[in-house]
């Protein structure tokens, strides 16, 4: 959703146009006070009051357009700004040469800060020129003239830029608080599935093996309905909106290796955040477990991943049911040049500052990887 034309963006717009609409009666209040108290100076007065007349038409008006977002159309908006001009430009001609102060005073202020709220910074920019452009036009430019100029056109740049960021941060606390309530929800539906559907499931797969017969066909099928639903679970991406671009769900990432059978993944119900690039070596060095799994015990073999969280690191765990591995074959590997175990393994975890710890023997096979929750940048390995 664009900043500019989510429901947060309209929100702001509209506060910001209820501001604008009091700051008009405010500036409109001085052009007339500054007015009277200089009526003498006028040289067509019938003129400077059918102005002020028509400011006072043109401010209420504006506060009732403004008022509702399908009528902040490009039309008002550049009536307002040229109503500015025009009233600058009139200026020499009702009071005369002689008089510094516009007609309208600081009044075209309001038409500035419409242009900056409704197209920002480039709003603000070419309001600002064509104000500061048409109070220069309509007498001899000398150094004050100068500044009040630049004064118009830096202030509407930044009051552009400060309406769009306004827009911009509303626009992402609205996704923000969106994000976290479909988390808030996907928590509380993954809770409700893990403690009746899951636990269900498990159940019928465990009595089904037990009883044999068709009711084992039963529990397998059980079975294998209670891991796809358990995937869909954790690989659901709803809450990784909630998170910045850098830091990613480890449980999700993880859930994503389970796609058959022979992987069971058992993880937190509730999404383990961390940076993007830590997540990633421990997903890699997973697979490449798995991927020994495979290659050395079995395309069929089973293999079980454990995530388990902490407030100060996570542990993982890869274990399979095969032979071991034998005395001797890792470090005959190492000496071959296969580095698979050395580097894909226990060099992806130490990069990250944590503990890759091999257990094997005639019961199978198992990995267990500690990180610590805040990393060592990669390649600082101690």
């Amino acid at each position: 959703m664009s900043p500019w034309s989510s429901p947060a963006a309209t929100a702001v717009d509209d506060r910001l146009f209820r501001a604008v609409a009091v700051l008009r009666v405010v500036l409109l209040g001085n052009t007339v006070a500054m007015s009277v108290v200089r009526a003498h100076g006028f040289e067509r007065p019938i003129a400077g009051a059918a102005c002020l007349v028509v400011m006072a038409l043109w401010t209420g008006f504006a506060t009732w357009a403004y008022a509702a977002p399908r009528r902040r159309t490009p039309a008002l908006l550049v009536a307002d700004v040229g109503l500015s001009l025009a009233l600058l430009l009139a200026t020499p001609w009702v009071k005369g040469d002689d008089v510094s102060m516009s007609l309208p005073g600081y009044w075209v202020i309001a038409a500035l800060v419409a242009w900056g709220i409704a197209y920002r910074t480039t709003g603000g920019l070419v309001a600002g020129v064509l104000l500061a452009s048409a109070d220069l036009a309509r007498q001899d430019v000398d150094g004050s003239d100068y500044g009040n100029a630049f004064l118009l056109v830096i202030g509407g740049v930044m009051v552009g830029y400060m309406c769009g960021s306004l827009q911009r941060m509303a626009t992402e606390r609205d996704e923000a608080e969106r994000a976290a309530a479909i988390a808030a929800e996907r928590s509380r539906l993954a809770r409700a599935v893990h403690d009746g559907v899951l636990q269900v499931l498990a159940l019928v797969q465990r009595r089904g093996r037990e009883l044999g017969g068709d009711l084992a066909d039963l529990g397998r099928l059980a079975g294998e309905q209670e891991r796809q639903l358990r995937g869909l679970i954790r690989a659901e991406d709803a809450a990784d909106a909630a998170l910045p671009r850098e830091y990613v769900d480890l449980v999700a990432e993880l859930a994503r290796l389970e796609r058959s059978a022979c992987v069971t993944v058992s993880a937190p119900a509730f999404p383990v955040e961390l940076p993007a690039a830590v997540s990633d070596e421990l997903v890699a060095a997973t697979r490449a477990c798995l991927d020994n799994v495979r290659r050395h015990v079995g395309e069929d073999a089973s293999a079980w991943v454990l995530l388990q969280a902490f407030a100060d690191r996570v542990e993982l765990s890869v274990r399979d049911d095969g032979p071991g591995i034998p005395t001797g074959r890792l470090d005959e590997a190492v000496a071959q040049g296969r580095l698979g175990v050395s580097e894909s393994i226990r060099g992806r975890i130490a990069d990250l500052g944590g503990t890759a710890t091999l257990v094997t023997g005639s019961f199978g096979t198992e990995w267990e990887f500690v990180v610590p929750r805040v990393a060592a940048p990669l390649g600082s390995a101690s």
